[in-house]
């Protein structure tokens, strides 16, 4: 019986932990209500052949970026971005592909329709 009891003292500990842990990334997510409002400003120049993008576009990809840091997060942000570049008419990939470089942003993914959301890590 003693075992069993200091095999449970040190197991609760461990599985409150998981659970703190669990809690904690399951808060920080990222949705896609936060994605779209971070590159809604990017728009009219996706729709464009090109230029600078404004401030507000790179200020909306750099806020995305910092905001989606875990896998999981990044993995979201690509389905998000995809969803939303699928349901906009006019979109120039093209000029999608550049907006990170233009604005001196570096996410981990390549902007694109074809990209495997599930391989970013």
């Amino acid at each position: 019986m003693m075992a069993s009891t200091t095999f449970l003292n040190k197991l609760v500990p461990v599985f409150l932990l998981c659970m703190v842990v669990a809690a904690t990334m399951a808060e920080s997510a990222i949705t896609c209500g936060q994605v779209t409002q971070s590159v809604s400003p990017c728009i009219p120049y996706a729709r464009s052949t090109g230029g600078a993008p404004t401030a507000a576009c790179c200020s909306g990809i750099r806020s995305l970026n910092d905001a989606a840091r875990t896998t999981p997060d990044r993995q979201t942000a690509c389905k998000c971005l995809k969803a939303i570049a699928g349901s906009i008419s006019g979109i120039n990939y093209g000029v999608v592909a550049g907006i990170p470089g233009k604005c001196r942003v570096n996410i981990p993914f390549k902007l694109s329709l074809s990209t495997d959301c599930n391989s970013v890590k």
